[in-house]
């Protein structure tokens, strides 16, 4: 399973750029998993369902199952290791992860850029690509606005790698 990471601040267009990517990898036959990371504190918004209630009543792990879809929450601690999480989404015999968020995890990293005050974000590691509504001239920095340019080489991107961990 390859990794590959979108990072960057509120509102400097993660989900839409995975959204976009999610879409163009299927159709060329690639099967996606995604893992958002929840950075603005507290827990996540879930539905009050029964699993929600089950979770609130204590259960470690609570899932319900439907029309062929699995929704599943769990508490999991602050000193457990992300690669834990990983060994699920390889349950599912997905070709690429893409995660948002976890700025400081090691994987390769798309960095959405706002505004110059973003600009240290390209500082991180593993930094393979930026997508940037100011102009930049780093390698692979591309203008929000020329997304088939940039939905193209991703989709390239994740190909040559997956191609490479096959062979």
């Amino acid at each position: 399973m390859m990794i590959l990471q979108v990072v960057g601040y509120q509102n400097s267009g993660k989900t839409t750029l995975i959204e976009k990517c999610i879409k163009e990898l299927t159709n060329h036959g690639i099967k996606v998993g995604t893992f958002k990371h929840h950075g603005h504190g507290g827990k996540p918004d879930v539905p009050k369902k029964d699993t929600y209630r089950h979770w609130e009543a204590g259960a470690v792990v609570s899932a319900v199952l439907g029309e062929e879809t699995l929704l599943l929450q769990a508490e999991i601690k602050a000193n457990e290791h992300f690669s834990n999480i990983m060994e699920l989404y390889r349950y599912f015999s997905i070709d690429v992860l893409i995660i948002e968020g976890l700025k400081k995890a090691p994987y390769p990293k798309i960095v959405c850029i706002r505004d110059e005050k973003d600009l240290h974000l390209l500082d991180l590691s593993n930094v393979i690509a930026s997508i940037s509504s100011i102009p930049l001239k780093e390698k692979h920095s591309f203008f929000i606005k020329d997304e088939d340019l940039y939905i193209s080489w991703i989709v390239n991107y994740v190909k040559e790698k997956l191609l490479e961990m096959r062979q």
